[in-house]
């Protein structure tokens, strides 16, 4: 399997450098996201959940500086493992209220951490960060883009195990889904039909997963799901 960083020269440099230095880069990437955010929530304050997925949206793109930058599998665990506490903490004492502010109860934020604590744990001592990657990313722009989507434009509503949700929202979550796991796929696989046909296994999974979201469950299982999809399908096909 081909990395589709290879060759890029400011990655060479990148990765050459102390590890704290990557670290930094990555601190400085998630200090950008909350800076966003903060000044989202002081601008509309009204739209928390807007917020939020501005929040989930740019933080699982740190799953790409970690495969980028080739972190240790235990330097992003021991991340994952810090960002769960801190977003534990953040359910009772104010640390991030633009993010938990969204007027339901949710544990999505310490989910989304332990997921990518696992998918690292996993995927990273068989060398194959792409599967970590593409659950990652799955969940942050499919599910990001679903909610936001839904919120506004969703006029068709259904619900599922007492989950509301909307049509709107679902296919919005199916076609990011797909969209993602292709441009995955495709660049460390190369353009095959097997990869058409894992990436729409993996919206499918992921889009039935989203809508059992009880307590933020989805930050969770959308992205441990969609990467085990890939990954067993990858060796089957």
């Amino acid at each position: 399997m081909m990395n589709p960083f290879q060759g890029w020269e400011l990655l060479g440099s990148l990765t050459s450098i102390p590890p704290w230095w990557q670290g930094g880069l990555v601190v400085a990437w998630l200090g950008l996201v909350l800076l966003v955010a903060q000044m989202l929530h002081r601008v509309a304050p009204t739209s928390p959940e807007i917020v939020r997925k501005t929040v989930h949206i740019g933080s699982g793109n740190v799953i790409l500086l970690a495969w980028w930058l080739n972190f240790p599998a235990l330097v992003g665990v021991a991340a994952a493992i810090l960002a769960a506490a801190i977003a534990l903490l953040s359910y009772f004492l104010p640390i991030m209220p633009s993010i938990n502010s969204v007027g339901r109860q949710s544990w999505g934020t310490f989910f989304y951490a332990v997921s990518i604590g696992v998918l690292i744990a996993w995927f990273w001592p068989l060398e194959q960060p792409v599967y970590a990657a593409l659950g990652i990313l799955v969940m942050a722009w499919g599910d990001g883009l679903a909610g936001a989507i839904g919120q506004r434009f969703g006029q068709h509503k259904y619900q599922f195990f007492g989950q509301k949700k909307s049509w709107e929202g679902s296919l919005t979550m199916a076609a990011v889904s797909f969209v993602v796991a292709l441009l995955v796929l495709t660049g460390v696989e190369g353009s095959l039909w097997q990869t058409g046909l894992v990436a729409g296994a993996i919206a499918l999974v992921a889009t039935a997963l989203e809508t059992l979201s009880f307590l933020g469950i989805d930050n969770l299982t959308v992205p441990l799901g969609s990467a085990a999809v890939a990954f067993f399908l990858t060796q089957i096909l």
